[in-house]
């Protein structure tokens, strides 16, 4: 990676990386999985929190949302302010946001105090995800650092697999607010480590601060993300969903054509006509979409059909993580995506991301070990595919503009996220009522309304069949988008090979 003439960079040695960068990785994926972690052991405390707070269903919800609200709508303005301001100033201060955040809610008396701590965690949140990756960036050449982004992703499917176990023995020893107190320490012992190791890196260029455009992509993406979030509660033709939509459509409209016409742009759209770039969004988005779609139909799977209970459910979804994991600790992920090129590792990746979706489709029906199966050929394509995308990414963006190409990707994973809930969810439904007439809104509600053993088994089996063609939707999905993207990035290697 080529340093610009205005970009701050940290030390080198003769071989082009940090000195110490391996070490500085190892802190900064401690700061990351402290971050992942708290979401997942969350969900595993939803039943605490009810009942000692006291806590309406609404209360849960907005403890869930108000921290990947603020988070999401904050990613690209983080991730600007890291490039000029300084990644390694902006990584402590979102270690000590996200530290004092966690003491706020661990001591939280009532539900309202712990959604504004988990909001003001958010915040923390933000400029963690945004500048880990960027300072990444910076301190790896270009021959380590697609081992490196791998090794960062690994650190997202690590923080899904471990959530529920450090969550579970947890709240078995004590008290809710533990969870959030076990933040503190790691916090501070990050503090330490990146104030000794982790070297400044940012853009000195005198650009002027692009405040309006920091507004209108915080408010623009806050409003896209809400109504991802509250689509599935509330409906997503309900008027509050579509308000929140179309507010966020006409602010983001507003936010480009803002970006296309002042001198010195947050994001630089011109960005959007890199074909390497593009292709690499592409199978950014899609990729998460076919993970998260696909977990929210398996938990489902696990428990409305196969009859797991939920801490059961979630912990036999761990192969898929685990598998990613594995593959990219030991590098193995790494080296075949440095052998084929990385639109080829694109191309496998979510060619074996969709033959697992297929093969959870139409072999995990009737019990657990067809699922396995899906779980573990999905995480090998996790494996490949995701670094490679990350990668392609952050590699077609200036050295200068590092902190923004990492708000994009955190943002392109959040939209896709949604995308995958929103459109599986939505198929699984239309399935699902084409074969039963019935009126209520989920599997439970129509179970408990049905009449005779035959109606149960009949709905049970219409909720089985929605899944798998959902399932199914999915897989397609994924396949053509990584066949898409995989074209793209080869097509522009060819023309800058050219």
């Amino acid at each position: 990676m080529t340093t610009s003439p205005q970009e701050e960079a940290p030390p080198q040695t003769a071989h082009g990386g940090h000195p110490q960068r391996w070490l500085i990785l190892g802190v900064i994926c401690l700061a990351q999985l402290t971050v992942l972690l708290d979401n997942t052991i969350l969900n595993v405390a939803i039943p605490s929190l009810t009942r000692e707070m006291d806590a309406t269903t609404a209360d849960v919800q907005w403890m869930m949302n108000a921290y990947s609200l603020v988070q999401s709508g904050l990613l690209l303005t983080a991730g600007n302010a890291a490039d000029r301001y300084g990644r390694k100033l902006l990584l402590m201060s979102g270690l000590a946001i996200f530290g004092v955040g966690s003491l706020v809610a661990g001591l939280s008396q009532s539900p309202a105090q712990l959604i504004a701590a988990r909001a003001g965690m958010g915040v923390g949140g933000a400029l963690l995800m945004t500048t880990i990756l960027a300072v990444v960036v910076q301190i790896f050449d270009d021959k380590e650092r697609v081992k490196a982004i791998a090794l960062w992703s690994t650190v997202s499917s690590l923080g899904f697999a471990a959530g529920p176990l450090i969550g579970g023995v947890m709240l078995n020893h004590f008290w809710w607010g533990a969870i959030f107190l076990i933040n503190i320490p790691v916090a501070v012992l990050g503090l330490i480590a990146v104030a000794a190791l982790v070297p400044e890196s940012k853009h000195k260029a005198g650009d002027r601060p692009d405040v309006v455009g920091a507004v209108l992509s915080t408010i623009g993406m806050t409003a896209v993300v809400y109504a991802i979030i509250t689509g599935p509660e509330h409906g997503w033709t309900s008027g509050q969903v579509l308000v929140s939509a179309l507010i966020g459509v006409i602010v983001l409209g507003l936010f480009v054509t803002w970006e296309l016409r002042i001198e010195h742009p947050m994001l630089d759209m011109h960005f959007f006509r890199n074909q390497k770039f593009v292709g690499a969004v592409a199978g950014a988005i899609l990729v998460a979409f076919g993970m998260t779609g696909s977990l929210f139909l398996l938990t489902q799977h696990l428990q409305f059909v196969l009859g797991y209970e939920p801490l059961d459910a979630g912990l036999r979804t761990a192969p898929l993580a685990l598998t990613v994991v594995a593959l990219n600790f030991t590098g193995l992920g790494a080296k075949l995506v440095l052998k084929v090129g990385t639109p080829a590792a694109i191309a496998l990746g979510m060619t074996l991301v969709s033959a697992g979706l297929a093969a959870i489709a139409l072999l995990g029906g009737h019990g657990y070990s067809g699922m396995l199966l899906g779980l573990v050929v999905m995480g090998a394509g996790v494996a490949l595919s995701m670094p490679a995308m990350a990668n392609a990414i952050m590699s077609a963006i200036p050295p200068e503009k590092a902190g923004v190409g990492a708000g994009i990707n955190g943002t392109l994973a959040e939209f896709g996220n949604g995308l995958g809930v929103a459109v599986l969810g939505a198929v699984l439904n239309s399935r699902f009522a084409s074969l039963v007439a019935v009126s209520a809104a989920s599997l439970p509600a129509a179970l408990a309304a049905a009449d005779s053993a035959e109606e149960k088994a009949r709905i049970s089996d219409a909720f089985a069949s929605g899944l798998e063609t959902s399932q199914l939707v999915g897989a397609v999905a994924v396949l053509a988008g990584g066949l898409v993207a995989a074209a793209l990035l080869r097509r522009a290697e060819r023309a800058e090979s050219a």
